[in-house]
């Protein structure tokens, strides 16, 4: 599976943005799917992660409340929605998809897209 990330930018301070993570080659039903997120000099933080089933999701502290997950089955699509955002959020963002497991840790996904950069700044 090919995953594309988009919709990343500059947003305000308690803004709102969604970024999409759209899959081509294979279907995303297959698929437990992660998002996570980066910031120079530390490791790649798994923020909210989605079992192929949709039953069993996983929100980092940081994130609940304000974050959430969604999948678009006719587009093949998954969708980070964030409200509340804050400059802590400021990372590159990764959708990544695994066939096997659903645990938020980086390392246990085979297929990422590209990252998004996501500033919050007034």
């Amino acid at each position: 599976v090919q995953l594309q990330a988009s919709g990343g930018g500059l947003v305000q301070p308690g803004g709102s943005l969604r970024l999409s993570c759209a899959a081509s080659g294979d279907t995303l039903d297959n698929y437990a799917i992660g998002w996570f997120r980066q910031v120079p000099g530390k490791e790649r933080e798994g923020i909210l992660c989605m079992s192929s089933s949709t039953r069993h999701k996983y929100y980092a502290d940081s994130v609940k409340g304000r974050f959430t997950i969604s999948k678009d089955v006719a587009k093949n699509t998954i969708y980070l929605q964030m409200i509340s955002l804050k400059p802590e959020d400021t990372a590159v963002y990764f959708c990544a998809a695994d066939a096997y497991q659903w645990a938020c840790q980086a390392s246990q996904y085979d297929y990422w897209g590209q990252g998004t950069q996501v500033t919050v700044s007034s």
